[in-house]
């Protein structure tokens, strides 16, 4: 029976048996915080698990694509592991239980009409005090008890330990069914976990009964597959051997499954397929979580092509071959394949420049830790390493296992850290976070939007919260990196003012948007008969919207009817910016191609943050026809609708789909115009000129092959405009040019400062250089052109736009201020190195020249010295200037035959500086010191004088 077969056929048997066919998840749940990929078939039905829901249906069935990585370093070693794999699972939602859940299992696997297994050939498992579920076996099903195996709770219990190690919450025993081949050991094909107990504290007596149980079962695809076709490794199934061999082609092997070879190969196919099916949701390789996790997977795998000899990038070719394998019961993966292939390549690119050198320093530590006889890699050298040479440590530690070393994770981690990468890369939790929320939601199930339609609206407060944050129980570990305090949450009946609690409110009902699709929340005011709660943000927490925010007045108590009011200003400015990125999204499909699709956004009041795929950055051309063509809708008119439509349906009228993120069915498609359909739940205006204006002031890369588009729309935008047209016409007139010839202008009057800056500090004085400063054209331009021409002098000045009216202004006052230090250069007497050796004082035969220097610079006075030396020697020069009527400089030089006889610079400029209220120092030969009384130089020259002409007569 082939793969594809087999997962229809599943499908098929359940929905016979009353299930509802669920499609399967994404791979990245990202409403889940306690995992960062889908790791079983149970995790998109959680809070159908606990309650938290309206149920739509109580059985359910699906093939859910699923990630781990926890026991990596099996993949490609034995038969049956993989990073990602499909798991075929039946659900029921306090509808059947045991009985039925066994029965038809069994059902599924003997009858020939499914598939077909000799009985012969199957054994089970139960939980060693599970007398119901071994009874059904025994009795119903007709094992003999010779083929039942009773366990304890690390094998038959789920999560594994959890009577006597935990977590809390809910549990149950479970029966596993094993397949018997004709060669090779047994193999677990399905689990069957029968959740009937809430666990709390320590045994005995800690497993309540639930009042509502359920089932939650789990069979590998792949595995089962295995076991049909008589292979003794999934790797050898009709879906995965043409991609196994296609490894080993591009690899120019010979795929032979019992060499080392073999094992790489296998690691290869399986790594591609988890970072193709990943990638292709928008699942980049990256520093951070579940990014980290398919940039260690790539990395993995290019290191396996690097054992045999792979020096150029070779994964990305393996992209159509996971396409083939997959497409059939994911047909939409065919739509990314060429840009899944562009990633890999640009990552294993940067990883292969890389590598060598990385791994040669590996083996640079590996000699040092063999030589000094230690066992252990330190964690901070393989951090050193990641981050300069992008080795993951868990590649790091399997090599370190190759060459007899473990690993120093907890280094590895503190290292990380400090340097401020987390790679977020394990799970967080089973079933999720228990507290006064999830009470609330198990109550409630789910709040009523009505947003949609109304910006204030009654309701019912339903949950009060009051989150205190308090300080954890000293360890006594002054290096840990763990927070040090924890939030408190407590459920209240009332709430009123008080500034060290943060406060939260529940409603059934509310005209509140909760942030979510890259929406910011609603804020507003939630007014009740007896006080006043001001709510600064709003999260979804499952179906059920938890405000933020505080009483501002009186009280607010539980069970009240109050007046939820949006702040109408606020909102505007949101639907603004976000019906302009959906115009956006638009324009980069158009102008930069299908790929730069969304990978993120944040939209907020008039102002958006888009995050897109394209390994490049874009020209100013194209974001300027980016902008051009997004101003045009605007300007158009055109009505912007939201409707509710079947998914399908949807599809067919060309909605855009974000891959990755999961639509309901029904689903909410937002329309602009006859150009722009994409599935939304965001807020959004009724007409694109409602928007204003719309301007870009930023594009910049933020990982590797995303970039961020940051926009204005309405008053922020028109408040842009109006200080860049401001700050231009200002310019313009201070240049005297035209607004189109400020970049020419600028860049002229930069040069010309940098002239008279080298002019002051040589000394050469003469007259000033000409730079030429040519007016443009005076034609009109609109404001775009006036931002253009504002945006040229910005980058030819280095800085940013808005910072030109400053530098200008800046390079002004340089000019005036270096033009009246050269007048005063000019004018004063003119001092040479003749002349400071006609005025010196013989000291035995030392030359001491103490002068004060009237407008001069310490590199005039440098100079000067150099030149002293170079005409007489031996020679000690002592010489001073006032900057200004609050700066002194000392600069003493002596030659190096003084030098030899142990005289010194440095002690000579700190034995004066004191005296002019400063210090310094310097080498033996050159010094220089400063000081901030000027009237006191007088003073300092007679005590210079005095100390070498002591020095001297030695």
């Amino acid at each position: 029976m082939k793969t594809n077969e087999l997962r229809e056929k599943y499908l098929d048997f359940y929905q016979g048996k009353g299930h509802t066919i669920c499609p399967s998840d994404v791979l990245v749940p990202k409403w889940d915080n306690t995992v960062l990929f889908t790791p079983a078939g149970m995790n998109p039905f959680k809070d159908h698990f606990l309650g938290k829901v309206e149920l739509e249906f109580t059985r359910a069935t699906s093939c859910q694509k699923c990630l781990r990585t926890g026991d990596i370093e099996n993949v490609g070693r034995t038969a049956y592991h993989h990073t990602f794999f499909e798991m075929l699972g039946n659900f029921s939602f306090g509808d059947y239980f045991k009985r039925d859940a066994i029965s038809w299992a069994w059902e599924f696997l003997t009858d020939k009409k499914w598939l077909g297994i000799s009985p012969d050939r199957l054994t089970v498992t139960v939980y060693l005090d599970d007398d119901e579920a071994s009874d059904i076996w025994h009795k119903d099903i007709g094992l003999s008890t010779d083929r039942i195996t009773r366990l304890g709770e690390d094998d038959n219990f789920w999560p594994a330990s959890a009577p006597s190690q935990g977590p809390d919450g809910v549990c149950g025993p479970c029966s596993e069914i094993f397949f018997h081949p004709d060669n090779g050991p047994e193999c677990e094909i399905w689990n069957l976990v029968f959740t009937q107990f809430n666990r709390s504290g320590d045994p005995p007596e800690n497993l309540s009964p639930l009042p509502s149980k359920n089932i939650d079962t789990g069979m590998g695809l792949e595995r089962i597959v295995s076991m049909l076709q008589g292979k003794k490794t999934n790797y050898h199934i009709d879906s995965l051997l043409p991609l196994v061999e296609a490894s080993a082609e591009v690899c120019g092997r010979k795929y032979d499954a019992d060499g080392e070879d073999g094992r790489r190969i296998r690691r290869i196919a399986d790594h591609i397929r988890a970072c193709t099916m990943a990638i292709h949701e928008n699942v980049y390789p990256g520093p951070q979580k579940e990014e980290y996790v398919i940039r260690r997977l790539l990395r993995r795998a290019v290191l396996q092509g690097h054992e045999m000899g792979m020096r150029e990038p070779f994964l990305y070719q393996l992209v159509p071959a996971v396409v083939d394998a997959m497409s059939e019961p994911y047909p939409e993966i065919k739509n990314t394949a060429d840009r899944v292939a562009e990633i890999v390549k640009y990552d294993e690119s940067n990883f292969f420049s890389t590598l060598d050198d990385g791994l040669e320093r590996m083996d640079t530590i590996f000699t040092k830790l063999k030589s000094s006889g230690a066992k252990v890699v330190p964690g901070d050298k393989a951090a050193k390493l990641y981050q300069e040479r992008g080795i993951p440590g868990e590649l790091f530690e399997s090599i370190a296992s190759d060459h007899g070393f473990t690993f120093d994770w907890d280094a590895f981690k503190a290292a990380m850290v400090k340097h401020g990468e987390d790679s977020g890369a394990g799970q967080v939790g089973v079933m999720g976070d228990t507290g006064p929320v999830d009470d609330i939601k198990r109550e409630v199930k789910l709040t009523e939007f009505l947003g949609y339609d109304c910006d204030e609206e009654s309701g019912t407060v339903v949950g009060l919260i009051s989150v205190v944050r308090q300080a954890k129980p000293d360890t006594g570990d002054s290096n840990s990196t763990e927070e040090q305090f924890e939030l408190i949450q407590t459920r209240e009946s009332e709430l009123e003012p008080n500034d060290e609690q943060e406060q939260v409110l529940v409603l059934d009902r509310t005209p509140f948007y909760a942030e979510s699709g890259g929406q910011v929340a609603d804020c507003g005011m939630v007014e009740g008969p007896n006080g006043k709660f001001e709510v600064t943000d709003v999260q979804k927490n499952g179906d059920v919207f938890v405000h933020f925010g505080k009483v501002v007045d009186g009280m607010i108590r539980n069970g009240e009817t109050v007046q939820a009011k949006v702040d109408t200003n606020t909102r505007k400015g949101i639907q603004r910016a976000h019906s302009a990125t959906h115009i956006l999204h638009y324009g980069l499909q158009k102008f930069v191609g299908e790929n730069a699709l969304q990978r993120g956004s944040k939209v907020e009041c008039d102002q958006l943050r888009f995050d897109f795929s394209n390994l490049e950055g874009l020209s100013d051309e194209t974001l300027m026809q980016i902008e051009s063509e997004a101003n045009r809708r605007v300007v158009a008119a055109s009505k912007i609708k939201a409707e509710i439509l079947p998914l399908e349906e949807a599809r067919a009228q060309g909605a855009m789909m974000l891959f990755g993120e999961k639509y309901p069915d029904p689903v909410r498609m937002v329309s602009i115009g006859d150009f722009s359909k994409e599935l939304c739940g965001g807020i959004h205006l009724d007409n694109t000129s409602d928007i204003g204006a719309f301007e870009i002031i930023a594009e910049d890369n933020v990982a590797s092959g995303t970039r961020r588009i940051v926009a204005l729309t309405g008053e922020r935008a028109k408040a842009n405009q109006a200080q860049v047209q401001e700050m231009a016409n200002e310019v313009s007139e201070l240049l005297g040019v035209s607004v189109a010839g400020v970049r020419d202008a600028a860049i002229n009057l930069s040069e010309k400062v940098k002239s008279l800056r080298k002019q002051v500090s040589t000394g050469k004085v003469g007259k000033p250089k000409e730079v030429s400063v040519k007016a443009a054209s005076d034609g009109e331009l609109d404001y775009f052109g006036v931002r253009q021409a504002m945006r040229d002098a910005a980058m030819a000045l280095e800085i940013p736009l808005l910072e030109v009216g400053n530098r200008v202004r800046g390079l002004l006052a340089d000019v005036d201020e270096f033009q009246a230090k050269i007048k005063e250069m000019d004018s004063a007497e003119k001092v040479d190195a003749e002349t400071l050796i006609n005025g010196a004082t013989q000291v035995g035969d030392v030359h001491v020249i103490v002068q004060h220097l009237h407008s001069s610079n310490p590199n005039i006075m440098r100079t000067l010295i150099d030149q002293v030396r170079k005409k007489t020697s031996p020679t000690a020069v002592f010489l001073a200037t006032a900057l200004g009527a609050e700066k002194v400089i000392l600069v003493a030089g002596v030659s190096r035959d003084l030098v030899d006889k142990g005289l010194s610079a440095g002690e000579w400029v700190n034995h004066v500086a004191p005296i002019v209220g400063g210090g310094g120092g310097g080498r033996p030969d050159l010094a220089q010191a400063g000081g901030k009384n000027p009237e006191k130089i007088k003073e300092a020259l007679i005590a210079a004088s005095e100390f070498m002409n002591a020095k001297a007569a030695v």
